[in-house]
């Protein structure tokens, strides 16, 4: 019989998704996956250099639908001072940057993905920078991000995955989380003097191509209205095996490239925050080798910029 993701809530779909994985990566606790600078706007306008690791620890306990965070995270709880050690150990080999992203595929605030010991050291390590953005689930924000926030120099970003605003997508992706959770936990950090970002999906499962730009476009407008200060716009991609059976079964298709230029243009016109598109891997968008890194550079420059950027016009009919 061929495997299908039914439309079911909890424990149950985050099997079925678990089982259709490829294997996970082999990593290093005590080293991160990856690490760079990069320059982006921040807050105050101004293009500056950021710092962005992506650190090794224990799988998110949310098994998302759509989700490949988990190919580089380990299975079990890293031991006391890994998290630190892959801070240490990048910030050895970056060169200077004014603000930090610790990225993670677990929560920073979950006790079982960075050891509670970790953060007076990580703390310390992040101390020169102006902001530190770290990810987590809303329904584990709570009074481990304050604790955080009160050893820190730094002023405290935390990053959410929203996903999309529209209700009953949001169910069958199994975030595990409503759009009043998002809510809330944007509401407690606003109130405690933490900034939000949020990450949302264009063009998740179950939605057409039209269809995911216009939710993408009133997810932009529903994370305003909460208090998110940043948005995060991205392409909904394939390589959990999940994708790949929804695909195979007309319930998902990859966005097209116009699709996230549309929706950048429009999130930067609303002039509410912050909207960036996220273009790692960008070049699997690309339907025409000619403007397609044209498009690509767009994106960047309106990502900088905050501002519109002149169309890409191109022979084979696209632009944006």
């Amino acid at each position: 019989m061929r495997p299908t993701i039914p439309d079911l809530d909890g424990p149950e779909v985050g099997r079925r998704v678990a089982a259709l994985r490829p294997p996970k990566n082999p990593v290093d606790p005590r080293r991160p996956h990856a690490f760079f600078v990069e320059p982006e706007r921040s807050e105050q306008g101004v293009v500056e250099d950021t710092a962005t690791l992506f650190l090794v620890n224990r799988e998110c306990p949310f098994r998302c639908l759509m989700c490949d965070l988990w190919r580089n995270t380990t299975d079990s709880r890293v031991q006391d001072g890994a998290v630190a050690a892959q801070v240490e150990y990048a910030l050895a080999r970056l060169p200077a940057a004014s603000h930090i992203k610790l990225y993670n595929a677990g929560n920073f605030f979950d006790a079982r993905a960075v050891p509670p010991g970790d953060l007076p050291r990580i703390a310390e390590l992040v101390a020169p920078f102006r902001t530190v953005v770290v990810e987590c689930h809303p329904r584990l924000v709570g009074p481990r991000s304050l604790d955080f926030r009160d050893r820190l120099r730094p002023a405290l970003r935390v990053a959410m995955g929203l996903e999309t605003a529209h209700p009953e997508v949001l169910r069958r992706l199994n975030k595990g989380m409503t759009l009043d959770d998002f809510a809330q936990a944007a509401d407690f950090l606003r109130r405690n003097g933490v900034g939000v970002r949020a990450f949302l999906l264009l063009r998740p499962p179950f939605l057409d191509e039209a269809e995911g730009v216009e939710w993408a476009k009133q997810s932009l407008r529903y994370a305003f209205d909460v208090g998110v200060e940043c948005c995060v716009v991205i392409p909904t991609r394939d390589g959990n095996g999940a994708m790949e059976l929804l695909r195979a079964q007309g319930e998902w298709a990859a966005p097209r490239l116009e699709s996230l230029e549309h929706v950048l243009a429009y999130g930067v016109g609303l002039r509410r925050g912050r909207v960036f598109a996220d273009l790692w891997d960008i070049e699997k968008l690309f339907q025409c080798p000619r403007c397609g890194p044209a498009r690509a550079r767009r994106l960047d420059a309106m990502n900088r910029e905050q501002t519109l950027q002149p169309p890409v016009v191109c022979d084979c009919g696209g632009a944006a």
